[in-house]
């Protein structure tokens, strides 16, 4: 008989069933995970020797959790990842509001049942994807909502005195019972509902409204808080770190093949965009590095942090940015520009939290900046780097291309909505471009050389060779003298 068609008391314990916690449950199978060689947490990037490992030592620690970290850094998704390590289906006395082992009622209902039918007690199965129960911490969570309390309504229907313990209506953690529970925020909540959490996580017992009772409840305690919430908002009461676990400390992606991974494994995109455009795998290293601009600037919030969720809606508005000129021009295909950038702004200037100077310098302003200091930093991995002090008679490889922008004297403009052949014919005129990619770039392909092409002067003008000038319908590259020797 499958273990799953097993209805009641009696046939659950001829079967040879036997109760085990949930931290064992977790222990067990991660054990039985790593002798198999089989990735635990899937989808997690750039945690393999660092957090990972800490998570799997708390697991076999049988540790209750605490993951510290800033936003968008997976830490909520290592929680909800970690049913994979339940057994698939646990048994549950039918009816029970707490999810009562059969074998181990600790409930009134569960007990008086049991007492009632013994061996024929009705039991339900309860599947490892029903085990997760989670509670976003904010000011107005009362010890109600988390604990329980008398409920009236059912002393009246059920015609008891307020003494009885039936009265009681359970709160999220006692219905949450041997499942995963997981507190977001943790500093949000009140010092005096984190209190609460203090006979719980050591004790067992619970107390609502003058009744003491003793309820060993069965769960594992996943806690996540940004470590800026300490000074921010509030804190985690001393006496409850101290009966938490294990601490463990999350971090951003620290290059950038990782980062990519992650947003291109995110990234919702609709499948005809996948199909129509081409993203050069240069674009995707400068969306990447933008980001790691961002964590790094002088104008935004390092303590804040600068989420993974940037470069994966940065990623989404880039698509869409290409289809919508492809769509305007009707073409069935396209290709990602370095001009499509600006597309992704908006989705910039919503996740960063800018200091005073950065208030003063304007969002938008921090995002376009951004993505010129990205352009800088990842030019010298493909071409020589631009030296700023040189002498008149040294030569620079970037020499001719300055040189036939000074003799352009009606500029060059790259527009917004230019289709692809016109793009790619007015990159190509700039023949000095071509003889610099078949030096330093001579593998290249035709499709992915022109982004390229527009990346070297992007660059050159962030190392003042050039000079840029966006308008309502594109961008304007110019020799930075040449309008004033020649007077105009």
């Amino acid at each position: 008989m499958k273990i799953e068609n097993i209805k009641t008391l009696g046939e659950l314990k001829k079967a040879g069933y036997k109760s085990k916690s949930i931290k064992d449950e977790l222990r067990d199978n991660l054990i039985e995970k790593i002798k198999s060689k089989t990735t635990v947490f899937e989808g997690v990037h750039g945690y393999e020797n660092t957090v990972i490992p800490e998570l799997e030592r708390a697991i076999l620690s049988r540790h209750n959790i605490n993951f510290l970290g800033l936003r968008g850094q997976a830490k909520t998704r290592l929680a909800r990842l970690m049913l994979n390590l339940l057994d698939e289906n646990i048994p549950v006395v039918e009816g029970s509001e707490i999810n009562d082992d059969p074998l181990k009622p600790i409930s009134r209902f569960a007990t008086e049942l049991i007492a009632e039918k013994g061996e024929d007690t009705p039991i339900t199965w309860m599947h490892r994807s029903e085990r997760f129960a989670e509670k976003l911490a904010t000011p107005d969570v009362t010890v109600a909502d988390i604990i329980g309390d008398v409920d009236p309504i059912k002393a009246a229907n059920l015609k008891l005195s307020y003494a009885d313990d039936r009265v009681i209506h359970y709160g999220m953690i006692p219905r949450a019972n041997r499942c995963i529970f997981v507190i977001n925020e943790l500093p949000d909540l009140q010092a005096r509902i984190q209190v609460a959490l203090f006979n719980i996580l050591q004790e067992g017992d619970i107390q609502i409204r003058g009744f003491k009772l003793r309820l060993p409840l069965d769960m594992q305690f996943i806690f996540t808080a940004n470590p800026e919430d300490y000074t921010n908002r509030g804190s985690i009461v001393t006496p409850l770190k101290d009966r938490i676990g294990s601490q463990i400390l999350t971090h951003y992606p620290t290059d950038i093949e990782t980062a990519k991974i992650i947003t291109q494994q995110e990234a919702k995109s609709d499948g005809r965009q996948k199909e129509s455009i081409y993203v050069p795998e240069l674009a995707k290293d400068l969306l990447e590095q933008i980001v790691f601009e961002a964590r790094e600037s002088d104008y935004i919030d390092e303590k804040s942090g600068v989420s993974a969720r940037l470069s994966i809606t940065a990623f989404e508005n880039l698509l869409s940015t290409a289809e919508l000129r492809a769509l305007k021009n009707g073409d069935d295909n396209t290709t990602v520009r370095l001009s499509d950038f600006l597309g992704i702004i908006p989705a910039i200037t919503g996740k960063v939290e800018l200091v005073y100077e950065g208030e003063q310098e304007g969002a938008a302003q921090v995002a376009y900046n951004l993505i010129g200091e990205a352009v800088k930093s990842l030019f010298p991995e493909f071409f020589p780097k631009v030296e700023k002090l040189k002498k008149q008679e040294d030569e620079s490889p970037y020499d001719d291309i300055v040189s036939w922008f000074f003799n352009a004297s009606e500029g060059f403009e790259l527009l917004d909505g230019l289709r692809d052949k016109e793009y790619n014919a007015l990159l190509d005129a700039v023949s000095p471009l071509d003889d610099l990619l078949a030096e330093h770039q001579p593998k290249l392909s035709k499709q992915e050389s022109y982004f390229v092409k527009e990346f070297v002067l992007w660059a050159l003008v962030e190392h003042k060779q050039l000079s840029k000038h966006r308008f309502t319908e594109g961008i304007q590259f110019k020799d930075p003298y040449g309008s004033f020797i020649s007077g105009l």
